[in-house]
């Protein structure tokens, strides 16, 4: 298994998971793969901010055991076709999200040449197989709940080194109340994930 969760759910959509989101979203393979990249590092240092306190590492951890063993990793392609998939990932991102979740769907969405309605489709596609990746990791790991939150703080350090903005760019989506754009920082983090999504395809 890749130490990364990032690298472990790109790896589970690979080619035919990524052509089944773009397929569900209307837009072609290479639009839906750069908007996964820029959609995943995004919940995903989400979830970090979310689980660096003690309650809140807690509440995810409860939310792992009640309703995610990491089988969804095993049938991506049967999750994403059966119909519900993003109606399962909605809760999830409203927990996490709060009120930034409208911002975070437009600034995605400007980004990635989605529209809102599809950022937030995709953005809600993806959260149950990051709950899914996460149920596994910590698993097979034996963590508790605050091991739960230190490795998702490992993860979105490592997600950061490879794009720097995004630590800002999470800061501006998720904390502040300022209106500075965010689509270039979602831009770039995008572009310097994307070559994992379409690498060894072509």
């Amino acid at each position: 298994m890749s130490d990364s969760i990032l690298d472990l759910v790109t790896q589970a959509l690979g080619n035919q998971g990524t052509r089944q989101i773009g397929q569900q979203l209307g837009v072609d393979e290479n639009s839906a793969a750069k908007a996964v990249s820029g959609a995943l590092p995004v919940i995903l240092g989400a979830l970090a901010r979310n689980s660096a306190s003690s309650n809140g590492a807690g509440a995810l951890a409860g939310a792992l055991d009640r309703d995610h063993d990491g089988s969804i990793l095993d049938d991506i392609g049967g999750f994403l076709g059966g119909g519900g998939a993003s109606s399962a990932g909605e809760g999830i991102l409203k927990h996490v999200l709060g009120g930034r979740q409208s911002q975070v769907q437009n600034g995605l969405g400007q980004a990635s040449g989605l529209n809102s309605g599809q950022a937030g489709q995709l953005m809600a596609m993806l959260a149950p197989i990051v709950m899914g990746a996460l149920a596994k990791a910590q698993r097979g790991r034996g963590l508790d709940a605050g091991g739960l939150g230190a490795m998702l703080g490992q993860e979105q350090q490592k997600i950061e080194s490879r794009e720097p903005a995004l630590g800002g760019m999470l800061g501006r989506l998720l904390d502040a109340d300022g209106d500075g754009s965010v689509v270039d920082d979602i831009t770039k983090i995008g572009g310097s994930l994307l070559g994992g999504l379409l690498g060894g395809r072509r």
